[in-house]
């Protein structure tokens, strides 16, 4: 079975403020009668579901380009945190043990896609460092960032980009079972760019074949 996590990339969903909303130019259109139908697009490359570059937050980092494929890909665990808002969450809010490199938390503080609320759950650093600890790879969350939206330093950033650790942000995490899955969420090779939109997707595993954490 396959769960979509992927928000609906329209002129309507919501992007940080100040940053570049999704905007579409149909530049030839089989209904005008043009042999095709061809569209231009623009817009932030931090849209909706989408994996950052440790070049978003790092003087010299690597750009999404030449991030390593495996982080996006693999055993998964989905949690659900009871998170407040305009609060970090600390390890003490997970909810059983770490059995997965790759880990979405599920935070419900984000719950339109289309209305930026600023008040939405972010990650402690000292959290970070525990799923480091703990062998994990990538963390998701279901917020536009890892970090609070008032956030200048980016504390959360920063020790992704200490231990290498890959981040997706604005997932939709919404009614998704907890549990373990295989991810899916390719970055697309954007040569040189701080981030990248992903088509996020968690497919249940075949217990008859397996797959090693």
């Amino acid at each position: 079975m396959i769960y979509d996590i992927t928000p609906s990339v329209t002129t309507s969903l919501a992007v940080w403020p100040g940053d570049s909303p999704l905007s579409r130019e149909v530049l030839c259109d089989l209904k005008r009668d043009d042999s095709v139908t061809l569209s231009t697009i623009r817009s932030t490359v931090h849209l909706g579901a989408h994996a950052d570059a440790p070049s978003h937050y790092g003087v010299h980092a690597p750009a999404i380009d030449k991030r390593a494929l495996e982080y996006y890909l693999g055993p998964c665990q989905v949690m659900r945190v009871n998170a407040a808002r305009n609060c970090r969450i600390a390890p003490d809010d997970l909810v059983g043990p770490i059995q997965a490199p790759r880990v979405l938390l599920a935070t419900g503080t984000f719950p339109d896609p289309t209305v930026f609320n600023e008040d939405f759950a972010a990650l402690a650093p000292q959290l970070v460092d525990a799923l480091h600890d703990r062998g994990v790879i990538l963390v998701g969350i279901d917020t536009p960032s890892v970090d609070l939206s008032s956030s200048k330093d980016l504390p959360a950033h920063q020790r992704f980009l200490k231990h290498d650790m890959a981040i997706l942000e604005g997932l939709v995490l919404d009614g998704m079972p907890v549990g373990l899955y295989e991810l899916i969420a390719l970055p697309l090779k954007l040569v040189g760019f701080d981030a990248s939109p992903v088509r996020a997707i968690l497919r249940t595993l075949d217990d008859r074949r397996g797959m090693p954490i």
